[in-house]
């Protein structure tokens, strides 16, 4: 089983759309656990609908607003029954092969993480054929010069390494990905477009000096690198994301 975990907050406008990506995947053994962040646009009634038709589909709610994903993710990792576990935000969306293009790839013991490409849309759902096009695999140290992979996109096997969880810290999916390929795993591409983001310009990771202070954090503080080679690291990063935000 893919326990697929989505945070929700105010996502009435979308999370009917999200929802019905999952069920259209081609894999079918999958569970969606929906932690909802005490919305008040309506986005429970919903996503209750949609778990009354289907046993698959698990409603949560935490007991007040967190304010972040970190908090309802961790929710759902701890809820998760499944061997892998997938992400997808409740604005996001994937294609229908998805799920079964990625559990393949994990068939190589080296291999803990699975990631694809992706295409960005506007918040309005309009998609001008702006894709993301990742590396075909990443190691720890690849890795250390930016986040390459999407967390929409990507997928981590608890067998090999445990339901680990995300800090409370800025760009926390990034610093969960180095933990992982920390231990020596790799991640891995399905080098196909298996998903759709929606660029919201109003999230807190739109402000660009804000982002800049988290990724130096995670260099120094969580990863320690020592400062010469944060500071190289950090210009192979920053690099990196002008060119992925000219995209």
């Amino acid at each position: 089983m893919i326990s697929i975990v989505t945070p929700c907050y105010n996502s009435g406008d979308s999370i009917r759309e999200t929802i019905e990506s999952v069920l259209a995947q081609t894999y079918t053994d999958w569970e969606m656990l929906i932690i909802d962040d005490c919305s008040k646009d309506g986005s429970s009634e919903i996503i209750q609908q949609y778990a009354a038709r289907d046993p698959r589909i698990k409603y949560i709610c935490t007991d007040s607003p967190s304010g972040s994903p970190t908090l309802p993710r961790n929710i759902g990792i701890e809820n998760a029954r499944g061997e892998y576990i997938a992400f997808l935000d409740s604005d996001d969306l994937w294609m229908p092969t998805k799920l079964e293009h990625q559990l393949a790839l994990f068939a190589d013991d080296k291999v803990a993480i699975v990631y694809a490409n992706y295409e960005k849309m506007d918040e309005q759902g309009h998609r001008n054929g702006r894709y993301i096009i990742a590396p075909p695999s990443v190691t720890y140290r690849q890795l250390l010069k930016g986040n390459v992979m999407g967390c929409l996109t990507v997928m981590y096997d608890v067998k090999k390494v445990g339901p680990v969880r995300f800090k409370k810290i800025g760009h926390e999916d990034y610093a969960l990905w180095l933990s992982v390929l920390k231990r020596g795993y790799i991640a891995k591409n399905t080098n196909t477009v298996e998903a759709i983001y929606r660029v919201n310009r109003q999230s807190v990771s739109s402000n660009k000096l804000t982002v800049l202070g988290w990724q130096w954090n995670i260099y120094v503080k969580e990863e320690h690198t020592g400062f010469m080679r944060a500071a190289w690291y950090f210009v192979n990063y920053a690099y990196r994301a002008f060119v992925k935000r000219m995209k």
